[in-house]
């Protein structure tokens, strides 16, 4: 994925040299007990325990997952020099429960005159490129190649290309005959491939997309190194000037379980002017025959971006990517936890970025129409299980009421519902302090029908203007009742309300010690029932 930022942050490019969490915790100390300053500026109240962050140094989006012999590799877009994007290359972690990750070393590195951009993994099972064999099926990772300083194309020429592996995922070789696909011209934004299986057409589609045209262009190839052009999505609707499309991702999903009523999701990473400002993810749901994607009804162009689909209504989810080889049950998918608008101003250090927890993902019809509902992955709900799962009673509130919950921590997983009295506004309060001074709200507003993730004093939030400091979302409460699913970390907070309907993401940098949570409830009252809590960390 392009940097919008890229022309500002660009650095001269360093000989190459790779810190990884793996090997390097002796040159690490070394490096803190040499810099008294960097030492100072260090957040390990803000290292994320449920999420994956680099030892060191920026992240971006996520590339490539899939699970292979029982792991999940996750890499990323990294810069294995600095705390700023540039020098990108792949970064690469490995799994066994999505919670817990391994920091590998660099897997795709950057190259003096090639940048290694986003993309995808696939598993070439039948051999179908030749780069492997039957017996050792080659693992293909498709990017952009960013060029500069070549004869061979103009300065910043995007280009997909590929690298393949034959041991697991753990050494790539550049293929000799990269790239694979290029416009022509060749073009400064044709980037971000994404490739998957297509069974009726006994071939593989790739979607990519060209940023500041805002539109998807859908390839196909039999043996993955050859591609002819499918067709162009670009609706008319929610497009703007100077909007950028990125990370496309094409996925077919049965409507409400039904395996006879399949729908397609084309899910877009879109920056700036998403919902909630800055970066973000839309998607539509339509029809696919193998040539064209053909959304559903959309509403009419110049609708307000609340018209359309997001799957997030926080600031902070971008760049989503599926895990290939996982089976055929729901779609797994993570993302880049971070918004253009500040992510190079985060204060986290010594690392910068990390990625949201991975999701699955199903079709189900919400108020009338197809909707992505989305919740933890299975993994993550066994490792909140086997923590220690405590039920509390339930508790009516009146109005004015601000309970102190027997329970804190700054690492938590919480269920809980809401059911409404006569309040006009009911909810919690997670990362508090112990003066009531800081904490991060999430309220419902029984009469308008919103929720909102109010971050305004969750800590600091003066690093930089563009943090925004609200998120509001209209939601139903069937019968009365708002569900919430959430989960606390030490600089996040990931809201799942009414079993996944609607999802916020935020970060948030509270001071250490802020691991107060509370009840609050204005207008009138309500019950807080069918309370669970993991405490995950202290």
């Amino acid at each position: 994925m392009w940097n919008p930022f890229q022309a500002l942050i660009r650095s001269p490019r360093r000989p190459s040299g790779i810190v990884r969490r793996r090997t390097g915790p002796l040159a690490f100390a070394l490096l803190m007990l040499a810099s008294p300053a960097l030492r100072a500026q260090d957040t390990p109240h803000w290292r994320p325990a449920l999420h994956f962050s680099p030892a060191r140094h920026w992240a971006n989006d996520p590339n490539g997952p899939f699970l292979l012999n029982g792991v999940y590799h996750l890499f990323f877009q990294y810069n294995p020099h600095g705390m700023v994007w540039g020098h990108t290359s792949w970064g690469h972690a490995t799994s066994t429960d999505l919670v817990h990750w391994t920091e590998e070393p660099v897997a795709i590195p950057a190259r003096p005159d090639e940048d290694i951009f986003s993309g995808t993994v696939v598993l070439d099972r039948d051999n179908r490129s030749g780069l492997g064999s039957k017996a050792a099926p080659p693992l293909l990772a498709f990017y952009t190649s960013v060029y500069s300083n070549t004869p061979a194309h103009p300065e910043g020429t995007q280009a997909q290309s590929i690298s393949y592996s034959v041991d697991g995922g753990h050494t790539w070789r550049a293929h000799e005959g990269n790239p694979v696909l290029t416009l022509q011209p060749e073009s400064r934004q044709f980037r971000d491939p994404s490739v998957f299986w297509y069974p009726d057409g006994q071939c593989w589609v790739m979607a990519t997309v060209v940023g500041d045209a805002q539109v998807v262009k859908l390839y196909r190839s039999t043996d993955l190194l050859h591609w002819s052009f499918l067709s162009d999505f670009q609706p008319s609707g929610y497009r703007k000037p100077g909007m950028l499309w990125e990370m496309p991702l094409l996925l077919p999903l049965p409507l409400d379980g039904n395996p006879h009523d399949v729908k397609w999701v084309m899910i877009v990473s879109v920056n700036p002017w998403s919902i909630a400002g800055g970066s973000g993810v839309e998607y539509f749901v339509g029809r696919f025959d193998g040539t064209i994607f053909t959304p559903d009804a959309l509403p009419a162009p110049g609708s307000d971006p609340s018209r359309y689909l997001w799957l997030d209504h926080g600031a902070d989810q971008y760049a989503m990517a599926r895990f290939a080889n996982t089976g055929d049950g729901n779609p797994l998918l993570i993302g880049w936890m971070n918004n253009w608008d500040y992510a190079s101003d985060i204060p986290t250090s010594p690392w910068r970025g990390q990625m949201t927890l991975p999701v699955e993902v199903a079709l189900k019809t919400i108020e009338g129409r197809p909707a992505l509902v989305q919740a933890p992955p299975r993994a993550y709900d066994d490792m909140v299980r086997k923590s220690g799962v405590h039920a509390y009673p339930d508790r009516m509130l009146k109005a004015g009421d601000h309970l102190l919950q027997p329970f804190g921590g700054d690492v938590l997983d919480i269920h809980l519902a809401i059911r409404r009295g006569d309040a006009r506004r009911a909810g919690i309060v997670v990362r508090g302090s112990a003066d009531g001074t800081i904490g991060t709200s999430i309220g419902y507003d029984f009469i308008d029908q919103t929720l909102t993730l109010d971050r305004a004093h969750s800590g600091n939030v003066g690093f930089s203007p563009r943090f925004s400091l609200a998120h509001i979302a209209h939601l139903a409460a069937p019968g009365g009742t708002l569900s919430l699913h959430l989960v606390i970390d030490r600089d996040s907070v990931e809201v799942f309300a009414n079993d996944g309907v609607l999802r916020m993401t935020d970060l948030v940098f509270p001071p250490a010690g802020s691991d107060r949570v509370s009840l609050f409830v204005e207008g009138g009252s309500a019950t807080f029932g069918a309370m669970r809590v993991a405490v995950l960390g202290k």
